[in-house]
């Protein structure tokens, strides 16, 4: 009964075991595709991999427990799978070791160069007690490799793999990384240990196996050799299990310290484009300014000069008539300069109100508005205006904008859209002012591209809206009509 408990007890060890390592395996598996890792992807697959399948092989060792310890022949391909499970495992953790001294180099020296003297040593020494052992005695083939790949395998492997990690955790240490130096130092005394116990191997007729085997250390210690062996793989399974855990929260810090700098580059992006903006549409606001500014200068100059010239030239020409009534040839052809004068004077006030509507100035919006629709009867389109709200004066400039694009809405209705009425709708809100101008003309699609000069105009009021802060929208089809809409928002509204 005693041997029955202690045997499943023994199971139990080789089933932690194997999970033990398997885990660790699949932890470094997982950890060597992500970045920054633990160490490089070609270095973390080998230990992996020896993790997987040496868990797999203690796995295997717990299956045929239960058989060997009933006194069942084992079939020779069975005893010869574990063999090749135990020897992919440690040379995985050998090409690991190998792998990760290249790139980490431990400095040359009298103990290294002693090293592998003993090493050597070691190995032609074992080497030849097995040539003798299976030449002179009966030990099975499969017994002999067994405890050759665990002296001349897995011991230097697992030492080695002691030396790849202690190199690992000085460069970690040389890189600011104190706690995962800690744990992987911690991990690299575990496979030290680990070398250790594979010494103890299964007893055969070979020395040492004679003389240091797993049954003599199961005699004095009183349990197996694999209850060490599980209590280390899972002491390195923790240790590189927190190595990670390390590494996952420096990666997460890393993650935060990139977003926040990408954030904050962003906030300086945002802030310059918002600069940017604000400074465009205040160049457009002076663009504005000085626009009408010299329109308004140069319908002074009309007004104030050549038409007070024009007015002297009727006046002459009215008192040239008087001298040469008696001629009609003479008389005539004042009448005519006459005429052509009168022509000019027309032509010269219209320009002088398109440049810069006295209106505007002296009345206002609504005044210059009126102005527009008369001006409009000449070219035959009927105007209709409509006030919502309580009138007032605005500043200067928003009203300058929204006459102009007015004039170019009530212009392009003229030249393109075949109609015949138009209707303006004025607005006064507490907080904003809209202008709304529609016609029921042949309309078009606003989202397609107007290639220059045919988009100017729509372009050109677009431009003089957002110079004050106003949105511009168009809604149109074709066959349905226009409707042009400004929306201003108001705050320093004039008495």
């Amino acid at each position: 009964m005693v041997g029955q408990s202690y045997d499943l007890s023994l199971l139990v060890f080789y089933f932690a075991y194997g999970l033990a390592f398997f885990g660790m395996g699949l932890t470094l598996a997982l950890e060597s595709g992500r970045s920054p890792a633990l160490a490089e992807r070609s270095i973390l697959r080998p230990l992996a991999a020896f993790g997987m399948i040496h868990g797999a092989y203690e796995w295997l060792d717990s299956y045929i427990l239960l058989p060997v310890s009933q006194g069942y022949q084992l079939p020779a391909w069975l005893l010869w799978l574990r063999l090749g499970l135990l020897i992919a495992s440690f040379s995985s953790l050998l090409i690991y070791g190998v792998l990760t001294l290249r790139v980490h180099p431990l400095k040359p020296g009298t103990v290294t160069y002693l090293g592998w003297g003993v090493l050597a040593v070691y190995g032609l020494g074992i080497l030849a007690s097995a040539v003798f052992t299976y030449r002179t005695g009966t030990t099975l083939l499969v017994n002999v490799f067994d405890v050759l790949a665990r002296y001349l395998l897995a011991v230097p492997a697992a030492f080695l793999a002691a030396l790849a990690l202690r190199a690992e955790a000085l460069s970690a240490l040389a890189n600011n990384r104190r706690r995962v130096m800690v744990y992987l130092t911690w991990a690299a005394i575990g496979f030290g240990l680990y070398g250790l116990t594979q010494l103890f191997v299964p007893a055969i007729d070979m020395f040492p196996a004679r003389e240091l085997n797993s049954t003599l250390f199961r005699t004095f210690t009183g349990f197996p050799i694999q209850v060490i062996g599980a209590l280390l793989a899972v002491f390195i399974t923790l240790s590189l299990l927190r190595a990670t855990q390390t590494v996952e929260r420096e990666r997460q810090q890393q993650l935060l310290v990139a977003q926040q700098a990408r954030l904050d580059a962003l906030e300086r992006v945002q802030d310059e484009l918002t600069k940017r903006e604000a400074l465009r549409r205040e160049l457009l606001r002076h663009t504005v300014r000085a626009q009408e500014e010299e329109r308004a200068r140069i319908a002074r100059e009309l007004h104030d000069e050549t038409s007070q010239v024009l007015t002297a030239f009727s006046l002459d020409l009215a008192t040239l008539r008087t001298v040469v009534c008696d001629r009609p040839e003479v008389k005539a052809l004042v009448d005519r300069l006459q005429a052509l004068s009168k022509q000019m004077s027309q032509g010269l006030y219209r320009l002088v109100h398109d440049l810069r509507p006295a209106q505007l100035d002296d009345l206002g919006l609504i005044s210059a508005l009126d102005y527009l629709k008369d001006d409009s009867i000449s070219a035959g389109l009927d105007v209709s205006i409509e006030i919502q709200g309580k009138a007032r004066r605005l500043e200067s400039v928003i009203e300058t904008v929204l006459f102009r694009v007015a004039q170019e809405a009530l212009h392009n209705v003229i030249r393109h859209a075949e109609a015949r009425q138009a209707r303006i709708i004025l607005g006064y809100q507490h907080q904003e002012i809209t202008l709304n101008i529609s016609d029921p003309g042949v309309g078009f699609n606003p989202v397609q591209s107007f290639a220059p000069p045919r988009g100017w105009g729509l372009a050109g009021m677009r431009e003089r809206v957002e110079s004050v802060g106003g949105q511009l929208s168009i809604e149109s089809k074709p066959g349905k009509g226009t409707v042009v809409e400004v929306v201003v928002p108001v705050f320093d509204i004039l008495p």
